[in-house]
C-alpha cells in the first residue's frame, strides 16, 4: 500500500474526476485535503468522510496561507478547471477565453507555485489536462490552447524539479457536471455521439480517470508524461 498515510492534496477536488480521484486515494489509506471555492459541493465531499478546504485557486494569497497551514505534503492533484473557451473560432468570444485561461491554466500554475515548498520531493504532481490538446475537434481551438499548454509544460517541469515527479492525465469525454451547460437532451445526444467515435463505445466515468491518477502516483518510475485516458476518441 505506497499510499498509506501518505498526505494528499487534491485541488479543486470538490466534484467530479477530483472527487472521484480523492475517494479512491482515501480507500488507499492516503490522508486526503479536498480544496474548492463552492461551499454547498465541500459540505458534500465532507459528508463522505473527506477533510475539505475553501480555497481560491486564483487568489494566490488564499492559495499560500492554505499550504503554508498544510505543512510537508506526498502528493498533489490539481483538478482545477473552469467552464469557459469552448465554441468555433469565428464566434468565440476572446473575452471568454481569456476567462477560460484564468480559470484552468492560470489557476493550476498558481496552485503549483504555491505548493512546491512543502512537496515531498519523492512525491508526485499530477495536473488534469484534456484531451482537446491532442484531439483537434472542431469547437475546441480554445480549451486545446489552455489545455495543450499546460501539457507542454510537463515535460520541461519534470527535468526543472527533479526528483520530485510530475505528470498529467488527459481525459476525454466524462460524465461530470462540467457538461451541464447543455440541457438534459442535447447532453444525451452528445454523449452518445461520442460514445460511438471512441474504440471503447462508451464515455468515460469519473473512476476512469481516477484510476489513472492512482497509477501515475503509485508508479515511481514515471515522470514527465501526459497520460490519455479517453477510449481512443482522440
Amino acid at each position: 500500500m505506497t499510499l498509506q498515510s501518505k498526505k494528499i492534496i487534491v485541488a479543486g477536488g470538490s466534484s467530479g474526476m477530483g472527487l472521484a480521484a480523492a475517494e479512491m486515494l482515501q480507500a488507499r489509506g492516503a490522508s486526503i485535503t479536498v480544496t474548492g471555492r463552492n461551499e454547498e459541493k465541500l459540505n458534500k465531499a465532507k459528508m463522505l468522510g473527506l477533510s475539505t478546504a475553501q480555497v481560491d485557486s486564483s487568489d494566490v494569497s488564499s492559495l499560500e496561507n492554505f499550504f503554508s497551514s498544510q505543512g510537508n505534503i506526498d502528493h498533489l492533484v490539481i483538478a482545477v478547471s473552469g467552464g469557459k473557451g469552448i465554441g468555433n473560432f469565428n464566434e468565440l468570444s476572446l473575452e471568454d477565453l481569456r476567462a477560460g485561461f484564468e480559470g484552468k491554466f492560470w489557476a493550476q500554475l498558481y496552485t503549483l507555485k504555491a505548493a512546491l515548498p512543502y512537496l515531498n520531493t519523492k512525491g508526485s504532481i499530477t495536473l488534469i489536462t484534456s484531451i482537446s490538446a491532442t484531439g483537434k475537434f472542431p469547437g475546441t481551438s480554445g480549451l486545446a490552447a489552455i489545455n495543450g499548454a499546460l501539457e507542454i509544460m510537463v515535460p520541461i517541469l519534470a527535468k526543472e524539479l527533479k526528483p520530485l515527479r510530475i505528470n498529467a492525465v488527459s481525459p476525454g469525454v466524462i460524465d461530470t457536471d462540467w457538461w451541464n451547460f447543455l440541457s438534459g437532451d442535447v447532453k444525451k445526444e452528445t454523449f452518445d455521439s461520442y460514445a460511438a467515435q471512441t474504440l471503447v463505445g462508451r464515455i468515460g466515468q469519473p473512476d476512469d480517470i481516477a484510476q489513472a491518477i492512482q497509477f501515475l502516483m503509485e508508479n515511481e518510475y514515471i515522470t514527465g508524461k501526459v497520460i490519455a485516458c479517453d477510449g481512443g476518441l482522440a
